[in-house]
């Protein structure tokens, strides 16, 4: 047992801990009205027509991206790091997907929304995955299709130039986080990539790669992400989106 005594905060009075707390508080407010300002900008993104016909196995077998909207009208994909060679899934991956549980697919299709995972993994691989974590979420192989290398979470330059949370090689060494690319081709990465349709349209509205997707935590910070945002009255969103009550 290591006998050092821990490193703990500062014992201060309650009144000089309230002081420092309200100027802490000031601060975490301007951090929430800043990220809703960023949410409603994201909810003003152009989007861009998804043309590929992408083909996809499931457990009912093959599929294509308009069947992962399970007839609703917005799509979350979660790039789920495991390649065709992996005998597990990725550690941090597997971490936030414990933490999707059947409460978060249930408020997300009450605003009109599906949730997914896609790895280039063979089907049985994920499912035998899947068996053992419990999980029950949709979950989909993407072996043998383009559609990882498209988003850029499968990254092989044998396939396509790299790119990775929107930088090149040469911008990701300017910026020394040459790290998301230092490794063996191909090599897999992890994302959220948001989709939606209109009638049998699908649309890419956003990608968010690295340390962005830690955005994603309750349906709430889910929701954010999508086009419609939260769907609620207080949101700054464009006129005719899609609204319900705040509260109700």
């Amino acid at each position: 047992m290591d006998d050092q005594a821990p490193v703990l905060p500062q014992v201060v009075s309650r009144e000089e801990w309230l002081e420092q707390r309200k100027r802490l508080l000031a601060r975490e407010k301007e951090m929430t009205r800043a990220r809703d300002a960023v949410s409603a900008e994201r909810r003003r993104l152009p989007m861009v027509a998804v043309d590929k016909d992408y083909v996809f196995e499931g457990p009912g077998g093959r599929v294509r991206l308009l069947d992962l909207f399970e007839g609703r009208r917005q799509l979350v994909v979660y790039h789920f790091m495991f390649g065709p060679d992996w005998e597990k899934g990725c550690h941090g991956c597997t971490h936030l997907t414990d933490e999707v549980g059947e409460g978060h697919l249930r408020h997300l299709h009450e605003r009109d929304t599906s949730y997914a995972m896609v790895s280039r993994a063979p089907l049985p691989k994920l499912e035998a995955y899947k068996r053992s974590r419990g999980w029950t979420l949709p979950w989909y192989s993407s072996h043998g299709s383009p559609f990882n290398y498209d988003f850029h979470v499968t990254l092989d330059e044998s396939v396509l130039p790299m790119e990775y949370n929107f930088r090149n090689v040469a911008e990701h060494r300017q910026a020394g986080t040459q790290a998301s690319i230092d490794s063996a081709q191909p090599m897999e990465r992890p994302g959220f990539s948001f989709f939606l349709r209109d009638g049998e349209r699908i649309f890419h509205t956003y990608s968010t790669y690295a340390r962005g997707g830690e955005m994603i935590g309750g349906s709430h910070y889910i929701l954010d992400l999508t086009v419609y945002g939260r769907q609620q009255e207080w949101e700054d969103s464009p006129a005719g989106w899609p609204q319900q009550p705040t509260y109700g």
